[in-house]
């Protein structure tokens, strides 16, 4: 696999218009909007903006494709082949991918490369290998009765991704649907529509039946809920912010009561403690709060730190972020690229002008990189509180919270002190201590001695407001079945 890029490589740019039905066509309206890139503030292009009309043409061929032509009658076997093929032609056109990825989304290349897009790849062929061990079971019930269970799928699925890792999160989405058996309606975020609609083209390279997979670019407000709302789709997937999730569950409670998967914000605590290995804890921290220029939605950002090692802590983390290279994407040495956009820019300017409000002790950072772009330096703060702003809110930007704390009960009743449950990790060399912290935190997922470690079979999703189901794994594809009981009288 290909481990760098030239900083000289050209980025190609690929679809710009609207999938529906394996067909690149033009917005119903005719609209059109600007993808930016985050690195300089410029246009890249523009790209067709779906609104309800093009939604409405895209569930009419998702649900054609459900019910007639060859998806319903494919096997399984080959619905895995399809997406076994797909992995390929990604890992063919990874450059590509990757250089696409980071232009609209503004994160380092050398992340899209040798990160996200492996990822992605895995993720295909994970749940290509699952399509045809979809198994139901045959249960044993009084009387005379042969009684089994039919695993089908939902039918038309709505899916809505975010900017922050556009391609891991469609893989995330399509391939437990697909392998499944359902059709899909997928809209990009509006922020980063450019990889997500090349990969389209690579579906249907692959030989995905026309309907079977519907991509648009669009915004929330009109394509978004029209998913959301619409009447003929059976279950909608979202990640994104909790907000927006409270507003997803609405329409589907008000339109036809359509099935739900949410994977929603997080604040997330990363629990150090005196005894853990101090360079990996310092090193793991660093990583899993300031990866993907602090955009992601388990982010350790309420690092709790143990009052023994605070000082010690405090001070090694901000030498080590002091030493993060904030530039050009495309730079090898790079490892910080810029915000998405200036929305998201404004945002966490905005929490650190709180944090400061507030008298947390800013360390470092906080300030504007360059004159152009949406560049932040990395941030940290001590001695925060944990009624304060930047200690309560997800900032989704290179912002940390280091937080004092004494023992291991008060740690745990802090660290749960939150709407969120997505994640947390923690730092010690005490199995006992660990394990107990483990089943103790109200979170989907617990990391020891390690951040942000993923794998396409281990389930993701969050407690509380952090989400509703789980994604990845075994897991992911009870979210794209209906259980269907059977009972035939002998």
């Amino acid at each position: 696999m290909v481990t760098s890029i030239r900083p000289d490589q050209k980025v190609k740019i690929g679809p710009t218009q609207l999938l529906i039905n394996n067909e690149w066509v033009n917005s119903v309206s005719g609209r059109c909007f600007q993808t930016i890139n985050p690195t300089t503030g410029e246009i890249i292009c523009d790209v067709a903006e779906a609104d309800a009309a093009d939604v409405d043409q895209a569930v009419k061929a998702a649900r054609t494709a459900f019910t007639r032509g060859n998806w319903p009658q494919m096997s399984a076997t080959k619905r895995g082949e399809l997406l076994y093929k797909l992995a390929d032609l990604i890992e063919q056109n990874i450059v590509e991918l990757a250089q696409l990825e980071s232009l609209d989304n503004g994160k380092p290349v050398t992340d899209s490369l040798n990160i996200d897009l492996p990822l992605v790849i895995a993720c295909y062929r994970y749940y290509a290998g699952w399509a045809d061990k979809i198994q139901g079971k045959t249960i044993p019930i009084n009387g005379s009765y042969f009684c089994y269970t039919r695993h089908e799928p939902i039918g038309v699925v709505g899916q809505i991704i975010p900017w922050n890792f556009p391609l891991l999160m469609q893989a995330w989405k399509l391939a437990p649907a697909l392998a499944t058996g359902n059709t899909v309606v997928l809209k990009t975020a509006e922020q980063t529509p450019l990889s997500a609609l090349r990969i389209g083209s690579l579906i249907v390279e692959a030989g995905f039946p026309p309907g079977v997979v519907n991509i648009l670019s669009g915004y929330g407000p009109t394509a978004g809920a029209a998913i959301s709302h619409h009447n003929d789709i059976d279950k909608v997937a979202f990640t994104g912010s909790t907000e927006v999730g409270h507003l997803i569950m609405e329409a589907a409670a008000k339109s036809n009561l359509k099935r739900v998967t949410l994977e929603l914000g997080g604040k997330s605590p990363n629990i150090i403690f005196a005894d853990a290995n101090m360079d990996a804890a310092i090193e793991g921290t660093h990583f899993g709060l300031f990866f993907n220029q602090g955009q992601c939605c388990c982010a350790g950002s309420r690092v709790f730190v143990e009052e023994k090692c605070y000082d010690e802590f405090v001070a090694k983390t901000v030498e080590r972020a002091k030493q993060r290279v904030v530039g050009d994407p495309f730079d090898p040495k790079t490892q910080q690229g810029p915000q998405v956009d200036q929305e998201q820019f404004n945002k966490v300017m905005g929490y650190i002008e709180s944090g400061v409000r507030e008298n947390a002790q800013m360390l470092c950072g906080g300030h504007r990189v360059g004159d152009r772009g949406f560049f932040i330096e990395p941030t940290i703060f001590a001695n925060v509180r944990d009624e304060m702003k930047i200690a309560q809110e997800e900032i989704f930007g290179p912002v940390m919270s280091i937080i004092k704390f004494k023992d291991i009960n008060e740690v745990i009743e802090r660290a749960n002190n939150t709407i969120y449950g997505l994640a947390a990790a923690v730092w010690t060399q005490d199995i006992t201590k660990a394990h107990t912290i483990a089943n103790s935190l109200r979170a989907g997922t617990v990391w020891v001695n390690c951040y942000d470690v993923f794998d396409a079979a281990a389930p993701f999703g969050g407690f509380k407001q952090s989400g509703i189901g789980r994604e990845l794994g075994e897991y992911g594809l009870q979210q794209y079945t209906e259980i269907k009981t059977v009972t035939i009288k002998l």
